[in-house]
């Protein structure tokens, strides 16, 4: 079946020689709220500096969670003022915003996205794009753009670009749709080795121009190139073919420039080449199994002390939900939702596992009437922090020159712990244990069914972390700048020792162990961790295993990965929905 995908250009930013976008400057942050921050008058000299495309986090302001402010400034020609007239006025990109904000244009508002608190709406996915009144804009002279910000948890503030000012005709009414042979954007062995654009004008004008379309790998090698000039009439649209060269098993990037004038867009669309076919050989150590032999015992070693406790305002006629206590690797002590139906019987479980740096919640173990849900909060995370608290950033570094104290050996220990917990409970069935997750959660999910074998009845594992770290350090800004810094500042432990902690715990060398049949959904677009990292894994895998890919999807997979999910479970517990 073909597909055809939809995109704006609006994506990604090109400046050539002959390109003059506008992009605003000398971004500033404060946290805080205070609305007079808005005003254009204000002076905000004093504030810290900052990039847009980063969360706070990672610039500066760690472990932040509430309100914040971004200024910043850009000068707009008046020689556009006609052209901004022609092409429907202006539109202000700011890349995504994690949670929900606010934004003013010389102290006048212009667009929202999301809640604020008390009725918070998180938005943290949504690119922002908002019109700016051509009435507002002081040109030939510096605007102020303020961007009022609320972040609940995680990451926090501006992200991902673009940040810049471009025409609104063009990014919302000139579109392109890329079209392989399989609506996944993947490419199998006896496919077609082509993609197509189809480009729509669909703006009330002629637009001229030129396409650049140029296919990148993952790894950022150019791999070729196609040049075109085009016109297209109001209404009308062109179709060109993209012939796709000899591509080893892998992901890579048609990076499809539009430049017009004084302007240069960028679209990107990703795409896969037979990546169950991807090779990233393990890196286990010589002790590997026995390093992990010797946490299980540990851990056995370590009385549970399981406590329960129902929460009687959670409860529902159908479902009683509890909170749990109880003690893992090194004592440390974990915390999880239980959500059990109150009609008495035994009941197959799902146990649930969080994001990086994420906080479960009692919803999080509610799966229906017919299923044990169990949300775990991992050591230092969420109501797990009472005596093992690292924080974000730092979580991913602590104990990282001593693999037997390495965060996640004892994070791995407190899910199978989790799983002792529900095989010592009378009410499931032990015969239908699945366990998922996403990000974090999705190698989670990989490291517990590898580490409890049969134990564990099903799989699913979205967008799963911690895997194939030399390739993931060679694609991904983040985790590597993490470890850059703290190479360069503790110089006594190298990336020959971090690496060698990391294998370990890399689920491309648990993946092996895994008995139970999997599921893996993958976002095309997701730079936190990149398909690549996910099927290095996921190869490794050797009984029964499907994946999803989403082609439109980064980190976040969209809500229809739930239907099959519980699709794939349910299968595998042999119940119907």
């Amino acid at each position: 079946m073909k597909h055809l995908m939809i995109f704006a250009l609006s994506c990604f930013v090109l400046i050539s020689t002959h390109a003059q976008n506008l992009i605003p400057q000398n971004w500033k942050i404060k946290t805080g709220n205070d609305p007079q921050w808005s005003s254009p008058q204000f002076d905000d000299s004093g504030w810290l500096s900052i990039s847009p495309l980063q969360n706070w986090e990672s610039q500066g302001i760690p472990d932040y969670d509430g309100y914040a402010w971004y200024r910043a400034s850009v000068v707009i020609p008046s020689s556009l003022k006609s052209k901004a007239v022609y092409y429907s006025g202006l539109l202000l990109q700011l890349g995504k915003i994690d949670d929900v904000d606010s934004t003013f244009l010389n102290g006048v508002f212009i667009g929202k996205t999301g809640g604020f608190p008390p009725n918070f709406e998180t938005k943290f996915h949504a690119p922002r794009e908002y019109l700016i009144p051509l009435d507002l804009i002081l040109w030939d002279q510096p605007n102020t753009i303020a961007v009022k910000v609320f972040d609940v948890i995680g990451g926090g503030g501006l992200y991902g670009g673009p940040v810049e000012i471009f025409y609104n005709d063009l990014i919302k009414n000139l579109t392109i749709e890329a079209e392989f042979p399989h609506e996944d954007f993947i490419i199998r062995d006896q496919d077609p080795k082509e993609a197509k654009l189809k480009i729509t004008n669909s703006t009330a004008n002629t637009v001229s121009g030129n396409i650049l379309v140029d296919i990148i790998s993952d790894f950022g090698k150019d791999i070729s190139t196609i040049s075109k000039d085009i016109t297209i009439s109001e209404g009308k649209t062109i179709q060109l073919q993209i012939p796709l060269p000899s591509l080893e098993p892998g992901f890579y990037s048609l990076r499809i420039c539009f430049r017009k004038e004084e302007f240069s867009r960028k679209v990107i669309v990703n795409f896969g080449v037979e990546p169950e076919k991807i090779k990233s050989p393990l890196t286990r150590q010589p002790d590997f199994d026995a390093y992990w032999a010797r946490a299980k015992k540990e851990l056995a070693a370590v009385d549970p002390q399981y406590k329960i406790r129902r929460i009687d305002s959670l409860c529902t006629v159908t479902r009683n939900v509890y909170q749990v206590e109880m003690r893992s690797l090194g004592n440390v002590l974990i915390r999880a939702w239980y959500s059990v139906p109150v009609k008495p019987g035994k009941y197959p479980a799902i146990l649930a596992l969080q994001g990086y740096s994420g906080s479960m919640q009692p919803f999080y173990a509610n799966y229906g009437d017919t299923l044990i849900g169990m949300a775990l909060d991992i050591r230092g995370h969420g109501n797990s922090k009472d005596n093992f608290n690292p924080g974000f950033p730092g979580y991913l570094l602590y104990q990282i020159g001593d693999k037997e104290q390495y965060v996640y050996r004892g994070a791995y220990m407190d899910c199978t712990r989790a799983v002792d917990f529900l095989f010592s409970r009378t009410e499931v069935d032990t015969t239908k244990v699945a366990v998922e997750g996403g990000s974090q959660g999705g190698a989670l999910t990989y490291a517990t069914a590898a580490l409890n074998g049969s134990r564990i009845t099903v799989c699913v594992a979205q967008v799963p972390f911690l895997s194939d770290f030399e390739d993931y350090f060679r694609i991904a800004i983040w985790p590597d700048n993490e470890f850059k810094t703290f190479v360069e500042v503790q110089k006594k432990i190298g990336w020959a020792k971090i690496y060698e902690t990391l294998s370990y715990i890399d689920i491309k060398n648990l993946a092996p162990m895994i008995k139970a049949p999997l599921l893996m959904g993958v976002g095309l677009k997701d730079e936190v961790c990149p398909p690549h990292i996910n099927f290095a894994a996921y190869n490794q895998v050797p009984g029964e295993k499907r994946y999803i890919a989403y082609p439109n999807n980064g980190h976040g997979l969209p809500d229809e990965m739930r239907g099959p999910k519980m699709d794939f479970i349910l299968e595998k517990f042999k119940m119907k929905r």
